[in-house]
Formats: C-alpha cells, sequence, structure tokens
C-alpha cells in the first residue's frame, strides 16, 4: 500500500463495501476498465445467517461462498483489487476524496469517486436469547427465512408487524402466536393466536425455539419474527454530510447518487424517498450496486 504523496495517480473509483452491492459495483466498472479498489472490513449484516435464500441461481448458498466467488471474479479483472482492509474516514479533497484506512500508517488513499456499500446493522429487541439466537431461529424478513418454517409453529415479537407478517405467512406455516410482550393487543388476522404476557425470554429448543412467558405457559415454536431498528454500520454518510432519510438510509435517486457529487451509494444503506424502507436483500442490493457504478461511470466521463 501507498500513502497519498506516493500514490502515482487517484483510483478512478474506491468501493467501501465488500458485500453484493460493493462487488457488483466493482464489477460493473471493472468490466469498462476503471481503477477500481474495493476495501472489504469483513463485517456484514448476514454474518449471522448460515444460508441465503430468495437469491436466483443462489438460493440456500452460504453468504461467504456467495463473496468468495464474487471477489474472484471481481479480481479476474487487471484494473480491480480487492484488499481486506476497514476506512476509518472518508474526506472530499481536491477534485475527489481521501479514504483513510486503519493501519498503523494511517495510509491515505485518492480517488475521483466513491461507492459506498456499507450496509446496515440490526439493532434487535432487548429481549434475552435474541441475539443469541438470530439469523436463523430468530428471524425478520419471511422472504428469507419463511419457507425453512413450512408447515410448523412460528411467533411474531412484538406488535409492529403483527398485522401484515402473519398474513405473509399464512400459506407457509401451520400457526402464528403474536407475542405483544405487555403491550396492547394489535389486530391481528382470523386465527391468530395473541399472547399479550411479558416476555421473559427466548431459548433453543431442540431444532426450534421455547419462548418463555412471565405468568403464563411457554410457547414452542420453529421460529420467531422480530422488527429490528436499523443504523449506519459505517460512519462515512455523517462525515461527508450527506442526505439521510427518516429511515437513517442516505438519500439516493433513482441511479444511486448521493447529495455530493461522484459519491454513490448502494445496497440497505440507501434508498430513494419514495420508497418507505431500503429493500433489504441480496438481490436488490446487487442490483442497486450495479446502477450506482454505471452512474458513476458517466459521472467520471
Amino acid at each position: 500500500m501507498t500513502i497519498a504523496s506516493e500514490q502515482p495517480q487517484p483510483y478512478d473509483a474506491v468501493v467501501i463495501g465488500g458485500g453484493p452491492a460493493g462487488l457488483q459495483a466493482a464489477l460493473t466498472l471493472a468490466r469498462v476498465h476503471r481503477r477500481v479498489l474495493v476495501l472489504d472490513s469483513g463485517r456484514y449484516r448476514n454474518d449471522a445467517a448460515t444460508h441465503m435464500h430468495n437469491v436466483v441461481t443462489h438460493d440456500g448458498t452460504p453468504p461467504a461462498d456467495f463473496r468468495t466467488l464474487a471477489r474472484k471474479q471481481v479480481a479476474a479483472y487487471p484494473t480491480a483489487t480487492v484488499w481486506e482492509d476497514t476506512v476509518v474516514s472518508v474526506a472530499a479533497r481536491d477534485d475527489g476524496y481521501a479514504v483513510v484506512l486503519d493501519d498503523p500508517d494511517g495510509t491515505v488513499l485518492r480517488t475521483r469517486g466513491l461507492v459506498l456499500a456499507t450496509g446496515m446493522r440490526d439493532v434487535l429487541p432487548d429481549v434475552p436469547g435474541v441475539a443469541e439466537l438470530w439469523g436463523d431461529l430468530v428471524v425478520h424478513c419471511p422472504f428469507c427465512h419463511g419457507h425453512e418454517f413450512a408447515g410448523q409453529q412460528v411467533a411474531v415479537l412484538g406488535t409492529q408487524s403483527a398485522g401484515h407478517l402473519p398474513a405473509i405467512l399464512g400459506p407457509v406455516v401451520a400457526g402464528t402466536t403474536v407475542l405483544t410482550d405487555g403491550a396492547e393487543a394489535p389486530v391481528v388476522p382470523e386465527g391468530v393466536t395473541v399472547r399479550a404476557e411479558p416476555v421473559v425470554g427466548l431459548v433453543r429448543s431442540g431444532s426450534g425455539v421455547r419462548v418463555e412467558l412471565a405468568g403464563g405457559p411457554p410457547v414452542e415454536v420453529a421460529g420467531v419474527y422480530v422488527t429490528t431498528q436499523l443504523r449506519q454500520a459505517a460512519p462515512f454518510a455523517e462525515q461527508l454530510g450527506l442526505a439521510v432519510l427518516p429511515s437513517g438510509a442516505v438519500e439516493v435517486d433513482v441511479m444511486g447518487r448521493t447529495s455530493l457529487p461522484r459519491v454513490h451509494a448502494a445496497g440497505d444503506m440507501a434508498h430513494v424517498a419514495a420508497l418507505p424502507m431500503p429493500m433489504s436483500s441480496v438481490i436488490a442490493a446487487a442490483a442497486a450496486g450495479g446502477m450506482a457504478a454505471g452512474s458513476l461511470v458517466a459521472a467520471l466521463l
């Protein structure tokens, strides 16, 4: 690696983030021979999941296998490089941007353009056992984790998704129990059970989950759905002063452009204002990465 003063020329683009959005962005840039560097911290939102689902040609693939293949394909292009490095800061500099790495030398890289693909982090409900079971038995998306519970009993923890989530799961599971955790019981679809007792905790029970309730018998289910709160996984949007939506995601237009020139964002860290929230899926992230990179190429001309 070289410091800024030794760098012969800036990169055309630095992609921060090595998930589906970042790797697709890098592939798109490499396909038109732009000098692109991917900086991958090795931390991913789906770290806890053992398999991806609802990803055409990769349904059931472990996320790590997906990334390994994608990195190999990106690295095959002569103008693309992938580094396993953590970025500590990003700032506008001259006619581009400076990217500072978390290494003993404080390496500074120069780039004409940026693609931010650092993702979000899920803030889980503060219930004992949720974090330990998160990813396969405690989940949030019926499209990513739904079929796996086919014909079995599931639970929905909290009231935020108690109306629509049991309806989505209706044709899949044998039954759904909404756990209000002491809150007022919501209106739920016909046939859905409601348990209003406070939730004491979740524990693994065989291949499923036992939900311990205060003052009532436990609930045995195959899996538990929760609603998570989202926060930016990295500080770069704040460092650059990018416009942020009420969801906490960076505001982008349909081409992935942020409020700064030649700074584009993709994946679940960003979305257009017309959408209520980021579309959190591997397919959507990859599509957004390709769009942001293609748009950045145009901006670099």
